[in-house]
């Protein structure tokens, strides 16, 4: 009997990033979130975490030729539509990602500045810090810092909407071609994510979800954006969708263990179908 193929044109966006055992952030919530979101997804692994829902307990990272050697297997065999940049640990890994992206010509780029975790356990040394301002940024055509992650990279310290908008457009100095400063960390039942895209402003606000499932939103969120970019979404509408479907995932969010709880980034296929009892066992 002969094979059907499918002819619909597969969205294919390369996830480089690190692990998170506990599976809530990281390479794991990327997958989940570029399928959800309409792409199939590849990964080039930086580093290996030892992490639950309540914090990180050590990590490991990745040599960096196979870390270069990933990246060039994928470029050599797939046609990849967007990629994203998550947890990058070191200086070194920084600028191995950056000669590998830059060789094989791998645009556009989505840039997740991951420097602390939700815990409070270091993601990104010092010196990765600057040679993500340095070399990595200038390569992005979004920039998602959280609201700590945006003082560092702009040097602004932010307590007002006013220096929100400085922060984004002093980022933007740094080369990406836009920024998107998500509030989540900020306060008050109102959450504000600003988008600067090198001209004009744009605000998203949305009533805060008062909820312990936020474990790898920033993942997810970056991950759904590159996404829908590569699918040919503009970045305004990319951006609005992906905050939507981020907000539907925390919703939606998995209660289990003792922190953080992971958000339900497949909350679409979380369906009572998928009980015991209606597969018949």
């Amino acid at each position: 009997m002969e094979t059907r193929q499918d002819t619909r044109p597969t969205t294919v966006v390369l996830s480089v990033a690190g692990s998170d055992s506990g599976a809530g952030a990281g390479i794991q919530a990327d997958l989940k979130s570029i399928h959800a979101n309409g792409g199939y997804a590849l990964t080039a692994l930086t580093s290996v975490t030892a992490q639950n829902t309540q914090q990180v307990a050590s990590a490991f990272h990745l040599p960096p030729e196979i870390i270069r050697d990933q990246i060039r297997a994928l470029a050599e065999d797939f046609e990849i539509a967007a990629a994203k940049t998550g947890m990058l640990a070191t200086a070194l890994i920084v600028q191995t990602v950056v000669d590998a992206l830059k060789d094989h010509g791998i645009t556009p780029l989505v840039v997740d500045p991951v420097m602390v975790s939700t815990s409070g356990y270091p993601l990104l040394e010092e010196d990765g810090r600057e040679a993500v301002r340095s070399a990595l940024l200038p390569l992005a055509a979004l920039c998602t810092p959280n609201l700590p992650e945006a003082e560092v990279l702009s040097g602004v310290s932010i307590e007002t909407p006013d220096q929100v908008e400085e922060a984004a457009r002093r980022i933007c100095d740094l080369g990406p071609a836009a920024v998107l400063i998500k509030g989540g960390h900020g306060e008050g039942d109102t959450v504000t994510d600003l988008l600067f895209d090198g001209r004009a402003v744009h605000r998203f606000t949305h009533p805060r979800i008062q909820t312990r499932a936020t474990h790898g939103t920033g993942c997810a969120l970056s991950a759904a954006i590159a996404t829908r970019i590569g699918c040919g979404e503009s970045l305004p509408v990319a951006v609005e969708r992906s905050l939507e479907y981020v907000a539907r995932a925390i919703s939606a969010g998995i209660p289990i263990g003792r922190g953080h709880s992971p958000t339900g980034l497949l909350f679409h296929q979380q369906g009572d179908w998928m009980r015991p009892e209606h597969r018949g066992e």
